[in-house]
């Protein structure tokens, strides 16, 4: 399994995966935005052995700010750490590059990927009331504070 930069030939199988994992999943326009013009935006895959393309991660940096945009596994590769692995890439990614704090929202619903977070640091520290335009659902907003002492903690490096 290799973590790295996500580029233009990876989108047909980014976008396949993104609708295969959410009911609203982002368009092929703005995963391009977001690799093209938008210098905050820092986006990567997880790549199996044979050179396929099983799971993304995206984040914004702001500041000292890293906000979690995506992260998504294709459904067959699921429980195999592919989540957890992209999630640590992008947190020391993000704390290289200065971040020392790192949000996200999650649905209420999604205790897997709350388990997830939680177990590398997240706290639940509000919740976004109708958050979810498709069906109304809250989003739960996590935190995870002091992102740099994180990084030296878990010896975090990309891949």
């Amino acid at each position: 399994m290799t973590i790295r930069e996500m580029r233009l030939g990876d989108l047909p199988t980014v976008l396949a995966i993104d609708r295969q994992s959410f009911s609203m999943p982002w368009s092929e326009r703005s995963y391009r935005f977001e690799l093209l013009e938008n210098p905050a935006a820092h986006l990567l895959v997880a790549q199996d052995d044979e050179g396929t393309v099983v799971g993304y991660v995206g984040f914004w940096l702001i500041v000292d700010e890293a906000h979690i945009s995506t992260l998504a596994v294709h459904p067959e590769r699921r429980r195999q750490g592919i989540g957890e692995r992209l999630l640590r890439a992008a947190l020391t990614w993000a704390a290289a590059l200065g971040a020392d704090l790192a949000t996200l929202e999650v649905r209420a619903s999604n205790h897997a990927a709350q388990a997830l977070y939680d177990k590398h640091g997240f706290l639940v520290v509000g919740r976004r009331k109708n958050y979810y335009r498709d069906d109304g659902e809250d989003a739960l907003l996590m935190t995870l504070e002091g992102l740099q002492e994180w990084r030296w903690k878990s010896g975090g490096g990309v891949g």
